[in-house]
């Protein structure tokens, strides 16, 4: 597994569902289908996602660190 950093390629909006996918090894559509039919659960998911965005490093970021 790679670590959890927001691609700066191949991401959508913030890079959340792409971090994610490159995380458990999926496609990052099928990442974003299953955010999208999540949505229609109640829960928090927009506040997640936009905590994952906010506490994901960008990819060239959590590069630098290490």
């Amino acid at each position: 597994m790679s670590s959890l950093a927001r691609p700066t390629q191949g991401r959508m909006i913030g890079g959340v569902c792409a971090a994610l996918a490159r995380r458990f090894g999926t496609s990052a559509t099928t990442m974003r289908v299953i955010f999208l039919l999540s949505c229609l659960l109640p829960g928090p998911q927009f506040v997640l996602y936009i905590a994952l965005w906010i506490l994901l490093p960008p990819e060239d970021k959590a590069r630098t660190a290490w």
